[in-house]
């Protein structure tokens, strides 16, 4: 019976790597990748979503004007305003919204010092008129 190792003998420990299954490993990783990758036209060869139309004088047609109402304190009282028009009225307010188009939506711009009601009723009007795009925009520091 041999307990121990005589000196002249050692032991050769020959640990052996299957490569087998770490060729299967990389395989399936590498058909994963190719069948998930989505191939796509690069971004710089993209056309851009908004286009300018020349007029009818060759100059570039500016459509892209934004609809802003402004509800501010005039003399301490809460106005609407829109362009050049001052409504005082909710009823006022509603008339001139429905004849705008709604597609490009609408700016809701509120000052400082206007009751929040206002805001609010303008808000409401602007959805009212049909419009699907409202942004409401808080007063500036």
């Amino acid at each position: 019976m041999r307990i121990g190792m005589s000196k002249g003998q050692r032991r050769i420990n020959r640990a052996g790597v299957n490569l087998t299954s770490m060729i299967d490993v990389v395989f399936l990783l590498l058909v994963y990748f190719i069948v998930t990758t989505v191939i796509s036209i690069p971004e710089d060869r993209l056309a851009p979503a908004l286009q300018q139309r020349e007029s009818k004088a060759g100059g570039a047609k500016q459509d892209l004007e934004p609809q802003i109402v402004e509800v501010v304190a005039e003399g301490g009282t809460p106005v609407y305003r829109f362009g050049d028009r001052v409504m005082t009225a909710r009823s006022e307010l509603t008339a001139v919204l429905a004849k705008l188009p709604q597609d490009p939506g609408l700016f809701i711009k509120v000052s400082d010092g206007v009751p929040i009601g206002f805001a609010i009723a303008a808000l409401q009007e602007a959805r009212n008129a049909g419009f699907e795009k409202v942004t409401y925009v808080p007063a500036g520091d």
